[in-house]
């Protein structure tokens, strides 16, 4: 049905163009801005508390018996010297590696992490972790953390900020703390511990 515009059609838009400016203010805020200050409680959020995570990272580069790969190197920089390795500076993988309770493999599977690791040092071994820790068991079932650092994997201990977190982890903020747990020179495989501590409400 095709709309059919009057003469009186401009001077209708023009006697009703203040009614809908204000309608809009109205929508956006009573001062027509596009945020507003609330109060934790407003959203049912209570009293702030610390949680500490302790889990364990399987990075599988080269698949064994009984696992599958769960790493995928996406790009990587021409460095002309045929080094195809994920530790070469340039390269760029997607993971999505288990998060068990313990270092073995086959005990219970608390989670994923998924996300990127990129090798940005020309001077050491070293990554820029972008993960996600996806929590699939009990009240953390679809809770997830957001981890944004540096990673130079041959260090003691790695410390990585939380910068955030969804589910029970909302509002959430924290650290990271990675150990090598194990890792083969040849096939790149690699268990790592987390001891994880997180505010949160």
């Amino acid at each position: 049905m095709k709309t059919r515009f009057t003469s009186a059609t401009p001077i209708l838009f023009i006697v009703l163009l203040p009614a809908l400016v204000t309608a809009a203010e109205s929508d956006a805020g009573s001062d027509g801005k596009f945020s507003r200050s609330l109060s934790p409680e407003s959203l049912g959020l209570k009293r702030e508390k610390l949680t500490h995570l302790h889990f364990y990272f399987h990075d599988i580069v080269t698949a064994q018996k009984d696992q599958n790969k769960s790493t995928a190197k996406v790009a990587g920089a021409a460095t002309g010297n045929g080094n195809s390795s994920l530790l070469t500076f340039g390269n760029v993988v997607v993971m999505d590696n288990a998060l068990t309770a313990t270092p073995d493999f086959t005990s219970k599977l608390v989670g994923r992490a998924q996300g990127i690791y990129a090798s940005v040092s020309q001077s050491e071994t070293s990554f820029l972790l972008v993960l996600n820790f996806v929590f699939t068991q009990g009240k953390l079932n679809g809770s997830t953390l957001s981890v944004l650092g540096s990673d130079p994997i041959l260090s003691s201990v790695r410390e990585m900020p939380i910068v955030g977190g969804s589910g029970v982890f909302r509002f959430s903020r924290g650290y990271a703390l990675a150990r090598t747990y194990s890792f083969d020179l040849v096939s790149l495989n690699a268990i790592v511990g987390y001891d994880v501590f997180v505010l949160h409400y």
